[in-house]
């Protein structure tokens, strides 16, 4: 017999699941649209030259490409996996995003603010709160350099925790330009500072001795490899107390000490980071966002401010973004700013699972006001009657669509998670009446359909005795 589990690294979403992923990207599209941003969807397939180069060396190497079909593939004469496959899943939602900008600008405003939530895939390997198949929550802009569009992306993505009920979140915020000159100052060249980059990334998740370890495998000298690592440890302070109440003083004992050392005064990625700091201030945002130094953000096509979101226990983010304005260049082939955030749903899920953060009408509601149950199958066209009915006022309804004693059709009514039954028998048949049962309660009365109004208001507060 095949094996029934689903591939690893993907899920099956049951009932519960679908509702607790609702109800999270319901928040996240009401709050998204709140600030301005309309909807955008992209096919989950993309052509693979349109994806290759845009992510790193690493990057590429998680896309999942698709093989050529018939005569395209050519097995014999194939040299690399490229030659195989001339088309790919999207690995996330950014590089479609500018593929259909460039693709689509003169139909677009010169602002174009997105929202896109949409499945992605990764040929990574799976852990707690990763997949192979996940879903994405972006919202980004395109066309403008000023700093307050990143200000309004930390806003709204801050809007969007602190409504499902996150209040330790903390914003941690870096920029590229900064650390670059922060690797050149160390004696790291331009030329070597994305390697030093995606090193620098898995900070979080290999710690210290191991990054170096990787500097070195990539060819760094090991005392230049220090030197930085020292520098950004120095200026990250302590990382234990990222909390959000220490935020404001370490941000600004930070940009005091850079702004005074004449290697960084006049460095764009410090003025670009102390605007985003300040009119954060009035913001949701506000005392949330902490200077990084360490945060890299290894994705190649990132070039300003970049950010990702902690909580205390979960070891990896909620969520990250960053500035980009050389990647839609790259298909327009002139240059277009562009900034965005993308929310991980799947880590939000497992946090507020862990957490117990679902509001209850979220795990006990299964949608269904009222299931109309037989005890004869001749009661099937009044069933059919009082449900078309029920509809008619607003109320979902569902036919069980088999018959027997009371108390067999209740148990099935109760595991349809049905708020209400409207039980038909012989003589409610016949005086075209049925009962109406609260199945939380167990209260219940005898109507009819001229009793709507009354129908109405018990199945939104409940029937009397």
């Amino acid at each position: 017999m095949s094996d029934t589990r689903p591939a690893r690294g993907t899920r099956d979403f049951l009932p519960l699941d679908c509702r607790r992923r609702d109800y999270v990207i319901g928040i996240i599209r009401k709050i998204y649209s709140l600030y301005g941003y309309q909807p955008l969807e992209t096919p989950a397939i993309e052509n693979l030259d349109v994806l290759l180069g845009k992510y790193g060396e690493e990057g590429n190497q998680l896309i999942f490409r698709i093989l050529k079909r018939g005569e395209k593939l050519d097995l014999q004469n194939a040299e690399s996996a490229n030659d195989l496959a001339d088309l790919a899943l999207r690995y996330d939602l950014t590089v479609p995003l500018a593929r259909v900008f460039a693709n689509y600008e003169s139909k677009l405003p010169r602002l174009f603010k997105r929202f896109q939530i949409q499945p992605v895939w990764r040929a990574d390997r799976p852990a707690r709160g990763r997949f192979r198949e996940f879903f994405q929550c972006d919202v980004d802009a395109v066309g403008s350099e000023s700093v307050l569009v990143e200000v309004e992306l930390l806003s709204a993505v801050s809007d969007v925790l602190l409504e499902l009920g996150f209040t330790d979140f903390v914003i941690r915020i870096n920029h590229r330009r900064l650390l670059e000159e922060l690797a050149f100052s160390a004696g790291i060249k331009r030329e070597e500072f994305p390697q030093a980059a995606i090193a620098l990334d898995k900070l979080d998740k290999i710690g210290r001795d191991n990054v170096a370890a990787e500097l070195a495998d990539r060819g760094f000298d090991q005392k230049v490899a220090n030197d930085f690592l020292q520098l950004l440890e120095a200026l990250l302070g302590d990382k234990n107390d990222a909390s959000v109440n220490t935020n404001e003083h370490f941000n600004s004992s930070a940009m005091e000490f850079l702004s005074g050392n004449p290697l960084f005064s006049e460095s764009k990625g410090l003025a670009d980071l102390k605007n985003i700091l300040e009119y954060s201030n009035y913001t949701s945002a506000s005392g949330r966002l902490r200077f990084d130094p360490t945060l890299a953000r290894g994705l190649a096509y990132y070039t300003g401010s970049i950010f990702e979101i902690n909580v205390p226990d979960l070891s990896g983010s909620l969520g990250g973004g960053g500035r980009y304005d050389n990647l839609i260049g790259m298909f327009s082939g002139k240059k277009i700013p562009a900034c965005g955030f993308s929310l991980g749903l799947e880590r939000i899920l497992v946090v507020m699972e862990e957490r117990s953060m679902f509001p209850d009408e979220v795990l006990h509601d299964a949608g269904l006001d009222a299931v109309i149950l037989s005890m004869d199958e001749r009661f099937y066209d009044w069933a059919l009657i009082i449900a078309d009915n029920l509809r008619a006022f607003g109320f979902s309804s569902s036919v069980y669509p088999e018959f027997g004693k009371p108390g067999k059709l209740l148990r099935a009514a109760d595991q349809l998670g049905a708020r209400f039954a409207c039980i038909i028998g012989e003589e409610e048949y016949n005086n075209h009446k049925f009962v109406v049962k609260n199945l939380s309660t167990g209260s219940q009365q005898i109507a009819g359909l001229e009793d709507w109004t009354q129908i109405i208001q018990e199945l939104s507060t409940g029937p009397e005795n």
